[in-house]
């Protein structure tokens, strides 16, 4: 007989893949309407990509017909579980970590790690717990960032299993794969041997109990993008541009891609790297090398936060060069710069500057 409590027991068959439990259990079902010879019924899943949905979708469809019959009319909407709605028991990846941010960009050359690795610190200078990873697979830089170049993260077991444990610098627990290459050789893998590199920075490391990670994105789009948000559960993407035309055009694909319904990672907002350089020896003056106002101008296009402008300064590559971010020149200008952004970014989160 098609009623509530049978149609809830059909579906309680149904496994979440990525979970290891059943929908029911897991309180995924929400919505549920039966009326004669239909059911209506929305299930959260906790893979945002489309065809993990599309999987629910027909499982789902699948055990109603099975206990039913194939005249039962079904109306199945598969909706990805939104971060605030997340627990332990429903984040498999990084269940102790807040808030998981990812920093893109639409080309290479734009800063994009500078600004990742002085956002982390600038987090931990607030007394935020945090960690960064670096995902760049093909150029990763955050060790150099850190001045931890020679260090590698110290295995540990946990409950049995050989886990890596990030290394720690400035406050920030730190995991890059360029610890296990070889500086000097070029990393040269094909999509799915980078994926699973990527996957075990997030899955094999004791990362604890965070408050953010940062993670460091390869430029462009491509399969480290789309294997970061079936693994991971973002919180919400950041996309770091220079305001010239060439880098713009990048930039405003990356944002589409966050957004398209097979990857549906909110946008944060945008931040101006590079936006005008001041001469030690004429502070008065701003030089827009590569144009003005062109991330802030496409920030509104798309109606995104427009987090902030960086400058052009040859402090903040020679800090990044020495492995002591520039934010930690707590009395500079690119410290206030970089402190500006992080309050706009946590506002967009809806949190205060402690």
């Amino acid at each position: 007989m098609l009623n509530r409590e049978a149609v809830v027991e059909a579906l309680s068959g149904i496994m979440e893949p990525d979970l290891g439990k059943d929908i029911v259990s897991l309180e995924l079902i929400e919505g549920l309407e039966v009326t004669e010879n239909k059911v209506t019924v929305t299930v959260k899943s906790s893979n945002p990509a489309m065809h993990a949905r599309k999987r629910m979708q027909e499982a789902v469809e699948f055990a109603i017909e099975r206990k039913f019959g194939a005249e039962v009319e079904t109306e199945i909407n598969v909706v990805p579980l939104a971060a605030d709605e997340r627990t332990t028991e429903t984040r498999k990846v990084l269940p102790g970590v807040k808030n998981i941010i990812a920093v893109a960009s639409g080309k290479g050359g734009v800063g994009k790690s500078t600004v990742s690795s002085n956002l982390a610190v600038a987090l931990a200078q607030l007394g935020y717990k945090v960690g960064i990873c670096d995902a760049d697979i093909y150029g990763p830089s955050v060790p150099t960032m850190f001045g931890v170049e020679d260090e590698k993260p110290v295995p540990v077991e946990v409950n049995g299993k050989q886990m890596m444990k990030p290394v720690e610098k400035y406050g920030v627990k730190v995991l890059s794969i360029g610890f296990f290459a070889d500086p000097d050789q070029a990393i040269v893998w094909r999509g799915p041997m980078a994926s699973r590199a990527l996957k075990q920075l997030f899955t094999e490391a004791t990362w604890g109990d965070l408050d953010f990670m940062i993670i460091d994105l390869p430029p462009g789009t491509g399969d480290i993008h789309l294997s970061l948000v079936q693994t991971v559960q973002l919180t919400g993407a950041v996309v770091v541009s220079t305001p010239q035309d060439v880098a713009l055009a990048d930039a405003r694909k990356g944002v589409g891609m966050f957004r398209l319904e097979a990857v549906n990672v909110p946008v944060l907002g945008m931040i101006e790297n590079m936006a005008y350089f001041t001469p030690e020896d004429a502070p008065e003056k701003k030089y827009h090398i590569f144009g003005r106002d062109g991330v802030k101008r496409l920030a509104e296009s798309l109606d995104t936060n427009f987090l902030g402008e960086l400058p052009l300064m040859q402090t903040v590559r020679e800090a990044g060069d020495a492995g002591r971010p520039a934010v930690m020149q707590t009395d500079s200008d690119a410290a206030a710069a970089f402190k500006a952004v992080i309050s706009k970014l946590l506002s967009a989160l809806g949190k205060n500057v402690d």
